[in-house]
């Protein structure tokens, strides 16, 4: 590693500067690409749950890639992995805007995932590295801005770019950025040694990726092959089960495990991973929902719908200034049954939508839900981490990313697969209603646009039903959101504060 007084302080400015980049182009995947999947789906005949893979993909990979993070750095250098992961992502995104069919964009989004998961922790090592102690919170403040406001950017750009060009410049626009953030950390950024004797457990970390791999194709292709009436989801539920079965022999028996057994002695860390990952549940199933909703159930333009979900980002970045400013004077616990009363608020708000809700309540449900998730995010990380040992808080941080990734993939497959089903369920269920003897049709204005006995009146008929089918749909899965957050209440009474009084971290949540 670099020590923390390499570098002019010029050369500390255009660093900042190109880490900054790096980290914005990773930031603004996590939401750009969201507010174009209705525009994907009908490039690719895709079905709403098949487009939700171009999503749980990228968040798949870059879980099973971040913990490895650390040896890579070790083993190869800093500088080396910081630059082959910023030109695999750059090269990732270009591919993923050439793709012609799901499976290509899918492909590439594991691509893109793998080399980005990479990015933001290399970015906060550089930032520590390069300068001295005094400005180290300064420099991570700084860098948390720059990650927030790619949430924030990323629905708005994502929606006018889709608009104005098409939604393969969403991944297009990540070449400007990657090529400036390679060239000056090439220029700039000072060489690392390298650790050949490092070792990192491989038969550990390959076997928890294949069950999270698996995990992850059996909940995205269960809806479509009809779950466990299908043969392909039992091979992958079994080689799921099995691989994580091995993972954890292996972790209980091996001398250097990949994942350390003791780290789980430490409730709050139990109790922080687990919280998570329903956080991550949560927040990113709610982001895979709310484009269709915008654009297919209420027919707004995707660059209207980018506009609406944007404050959301907003929300977010002013909840983690109040909270910067309350951590150490009130209780953790507090904030984070603030950070899920107001969470728990906006999806119960949303049970309450139809196609006819305003924008202005939309807008306004988004800032509660980004304020919600501002008070949890930041105490959440370090409550979690603050009573591990120093030496084990990398690992652990990296696990607890792990978990947030996990939770976020798991949501969005779980989300999808129910909707397309209750939407199927509603619509038979409506449809037994109607008949050609409901009185409703006695109204010449009912019967002359919805008559059932003609061809254009059974069609729009049926467009009607299906639209009330999907509402219904969508107001289960925000009763499920809420239910989940509302779930973790529990856990704020397993957290206790670190012996040696409150400790800083700066760990910023990609």
């Amino acid at each position: 590693m670099a020590s923390a007084q390499q570098g002019t302080p010029d050369n500390r400015t255009a660093i900042t500067l190109c880490v900054s980049l790096a980290t914005l182009m990773q930031a603004l995947d996590t939401t750009i690409a969201n507010v174009s999947l209705p525009h994907m789906q009908g490039s690719f005949a895709a079905g709403p749950d098949q487009i939700a893979w171009v999503l749980t993909s990228y968040i798949t990979a870059a879980a099973i890639m971040t913990p490895p993070t650390g040896y890579l750095a070790s083993r190869f250098g800093l500088k080396q992995l910081f630059l082959v992961a910023i030109a695999g992502f750059t090269v990732a995104s270009m591919l993923c805007g050439v793709a012609q069919s799901l499976t290509q964009i899918v492909l590439f989004r594991i691509l893109q995932g793998a080399f980005g998961a990479a990015l933001v922790p290399l970015s906060q090592s550089v930032l520590m590295n390069i300068y001295p102690r005094e400005r180290q919170g300064s420099a991570m403040a700084l860098f948390g801005l720059g990650v927030m406001a790619g949430p924030i950017l990323g629905p708005v750009l994502g929606g006018w770019l889709t608009e104005n060009y098409s939604w393969r410049w969403v991944f297009y626009i990540n070449l400007p950025i990657g090529v400036l953030g390679f060239a000056g950390l090439s220029v700039f950024l000072p060489a690392s040694r390298q650790n050949a004797n490092e070792k990192l457990d491989w038969f550990g970390f390959a076997s928890l990726s294949v069950a999270i791999g698996a995990l992850q194709i059996m909940l995205d292709r269960g809806e479509t092959l009809d779950w466990f009436s299908s043969a392909e989801i039992w091979i992958e539920t079994i080689i799921c089960v099995s691989a994580f079965y091995i993972f954890l022999v292996h972790t209980f028996t091996s001398e250097r495990p990949f994942v350390r057994p003791a780290l789980f002695r430490d409730s709050n860390f139990v109790a922080g991973t687990l919280f998570i990952a329903v956080v991550g549940l949560t927040y990113y199933a709610s982001l895979a929902l709310q484009p269709p909703y915008l654009q297919d159930l209420m027919n707004y333009p995707v660059i209207t719908s980018g506009l609406v979900m944007g404050p959301r980002g907003l929300g977010t970045m002013a909840a983690m200034l109040v909270v910067g400013r309350l951590t150490g004077r009130v209780d953790t616990r507090l904030l984070l049954g603030v950070g899920l009363g107001l969470t728990a608020w906006a999806f119960y708000d949303m049970t309450g939508w139809t196609p006819a809700v305003s924008q202005g309540e939309i807008i306004a449900v988004g800032l509660v839900q980004g304020a919600g998730l501002g008070f949890l995010f930041p105490p959440l990380s370090a409550v979690a981490l603050a009573t591990l040992p120093p030496e084990r808080r990398t690992e652990g941080a990296g696990i607890y990313n792990l978990s947030r990734n996990i939770g976020s993939s798991v949501g969005i497959s779980i989300v999808n697969a129910l909707l397309t089903t209750n939407t199927q369920v509603n619509h038979a269920d409506i449809s037994t209603h109607v008949t050609a003897v409901n009185r409703a049709f006695h109204n010449p204005e009912i019967a002359h646009f919805l008559s059932p006995v003609t061809g254009a009146g059974r069609a729009a008929l049926d467009a009607l039903i299906t639209q009330q089918a999907q509402v219904i749909a969508y107001i289960d899965d925000y009763k499920l959101l809420m239910i989940a957050t509302l779930a973790v209440v529990p856990l704020l009474v397993i957290f206790r504060k670190p012996r040696d009084g409150a400790v800083e971290h700066h760990v910023i949540v990609d």
